[in-house]
């Protein structure tokens, strides 16, 4: 089978600056509402004045001099923009820019099991004989409990009168960016469908010694949650959580993205690209703000990961699931941006998560990578707790050397050029709470980032069965920008193919660390290829980037010639990049 290659650029890059506008999209019709994000120039009274000459109620700033507007007169729900209102906006001269935003499919990623009664005793996670845990107790014995740190969950929700989240409940913290007010309060229904936000605050910060259910992993944090998973989810409603109080919340966890189907390609638009960018900048007094994120529960669907725009960002801290027995579980998605991993849920018979539930019960029963981020964002704030100074990217080196590869039993283990066992499921291993906070108290801030921009493959390219591409580097030597060692590696490329789910990619590094960016995706049977995406690995943390790079992109199910799409991409000026 041959596949044409419109364009096919490669990034290696420790730290990303994605400036280019860009647009994921599915086969589903986009879903029109009646709102806009508009950036106005001159002000609160400018954007009031504006609004109001166009039917407009202004709903308040997103962040900076980004406005979000609501039109009655536009219908609510259409399948097609509304041009009129664009245009007239677009005219005038203080508006920079306008979109009219669009419903985003945003899944919950737990597996929903009925609650039980629970308590310390039953977290088999936190504390196990066999030691195979995430060994927080040595956290705790060393006073490290969350003191001082604020998690806020961004979900559907969280029962802030839940006894077991009263007491470190933080309204700083919280938000009802569904239904605009400050109160986070789930919405209740018979099913209990927005009990998901609750279930993860109580794994991170369940208060301790107070005989409600059992405990937090960071039981003195102050938690707090945004509503913003029950009701329409747009670019507003993501960037308005991203950036929610960024000078007082230190983490933010989402166990939530696009559906985990295995042939959605999406990630974050415009404003949610800019919420992340300037939290990592601004965030925590520019210490940068720290995004947990689960890594998705699409592995029965065999999906992938790297297609999914959140967990393949830099800029979040993207975390997979282990079972009891440390085996990869069944919902579990391979892919090389993940960073680490925790425990959640297995086959039946094997143990679950014990946490807070709606309506003031409690569950043993919570599951999915859903289950996971929560305990990382919990371990994450016993580390900053032993030392507020860490930035976003200490963070992520504190994770790289600290997870532990023992007791996971997966078949990719491989060693990297600088030694470290990694793994396409696991990323560096399981999180291990006593050894991130004994390297978090003296450790020193990295240096700071160097950006190395260098050219991969500019012409067209035609795939065939495989096609193999290597070019040596310099990571810019005898430059300012010169880069040393890598942390996060890229490879950004355009492409067109008649279904995209046939293809698979690799990535081999200079010292031999060959990661998998792409896994064949046999529910993708889509044929707009990949406009500019960006497939992340973390794989060659820590090694040196110069010499040769080689990408392998491989049509897996020959069946006769075929060609796929012709061409029909502009030729880019997106090159190869590394970044330090």
């Amino acid at each position: 089978m041959d596949a044409r290659v419109a364009l096919l650029h490669l990034w290696a890059v420790l730290l990303v600056l994605l400036k280019a506008e860009q647009r994921w999209s599915d086969a589903a019709e986009e879903v029109y509402t009646n709102t806009w994000a508009v950036q106005i120039i001159g002000g609160q009274e400018e954007a009031d004045r504006i609004a109001r000459k166009h039917g407009f109620i202004n709903h308040g700033i997103v962040f900076g001099d980004y406005y979000h507007f609501r039109h009655h007169a536009v219908e609510k729900r259409a399948l097609s923009g509304h041009r009129g209102m664009h245009v007239r906006l677009h005219k005038e001269p203080q508006v920079l820019w306008a979109e009219q935003q669009v419903v985003k499919k945003r899944k919950k990623r737990d597996l929903f099991e009925d609650p039980t009664d629970p308590d310390f005793p039953k977290q088999w996670y936190l504390s196990n004989p066999s030691h195979q845990d995430l060994n927080t107790k040595v956290a705790w014995a060393q006073g490290y409990t969350g003191r001082g740190v604020v998690v806020t969950i961004l979900d559907d929700g969280i029962e802030k009168d839940h006894p077991d989240l009263i007491s470190n409940y933080d309204a700083d913290a919280s938000h009802d960016v569904n239904d605009n007010d400050a109160d986070p309060q789930p919405r209740y229904t018979q099913r209990n469908e927005n009990r998901h936000g609750t279930r993860c605050a109580g794994e991170v910060a369940a208060a301790a010694n107070n005989g409600v259910c059992g405990v937090g992993v960071a039981y003195n944090a102050k938690i707090g949650g945004v509503r913003m998973l029950d009701g329409e989810v747009t670019d507003v409603v993501e960037a308005h959580s991203l950036s929610l109080n960024p000078q007082h919340i230190h983490i933010y966890s989402a166990s939530w993205g696009p559906e985990d189907d295995g042939k959605s390609l999406d990630g974050p638009a415009k404003l949610a690209k800019e919420a992340f960018l300037q939290g990592i900048t601004q965030g925590r007094g520019r210490l940068g703000s720290i995004f947990v994120w689960a890594s998705g529960n699409g592995g029965r669907e065999k999906d992938n990961c790297n297609c999914d725009g959140y967990t393949n960002s830099i800029y979040t801290l993207s975390i997979s699931s282990t079972t009891q027995s440390g085996s990869v579980p069944w919902y579990s998605e391979p892919c090389s941006s993940t960073l680490a991993t925790t425990f959640s849920s297995g086959n039946p018979g094997e143990k679950q998560i014990v946490t807070t539930d709606l309506r003031q019960k409690c569950t043993d029963s919570h599951t999915g990578t859903s289950a996971s981020a929560p305990l990382a964002a919990g371990i994450i704030a016993l580390a900053l707790e032993a030392n507020m100074n860490l930035t976003w990217r200490d963070m992520q080196h504190l994770v790289v050397r600290t997870s532990q590869p023992r007791h996971l039993s997966a078949l990719d283990w491989r060693t990297n050029g600088v030694g470290r066992r990694v793994s396409h499921s696991y990323g560096y291993g399981l999180l291990d709470a006593g050894a991130i906070v004994a390297l978090a108290l003296n450790w020193t801030t990295v240096a700071p980032q160097h950006q190395c921009i260098q050219p991969m493959l500019t012409e067209p390219r035609d795939i065939g069965n495989k096609l193999v591409f290597s070019k040596s580097v310099d990571a810019c030597w005898g430059r300012p920008e010169h880069v040393s060692t890598l942390e996060h590696v890229q490879a950004r490329l355009s492409l067109s193919h008649n279904q995209r789910g046939k293809l698979a990619m690799h990535l081999v590094s200079p010292l031999g660390t060959r990661s998998t960016l792409l896994f064949p995706r046999p529910n993708d049977l889509s044929s707009e290829g990949f406009s500019d995406w960006a497939f992340m690995t973390t794989h060659s943390w820590g090694e040196d980037p110069r010499g040769e790079w080689t990408l392998e992109v491989e049509n897996v199910v020959p069946s006769g010639r075929d060609y796929g799409n012709p061409p029909s991409l502009p030729p880019s000026t997106h090159p190869l990049a590394f970044i330090v």
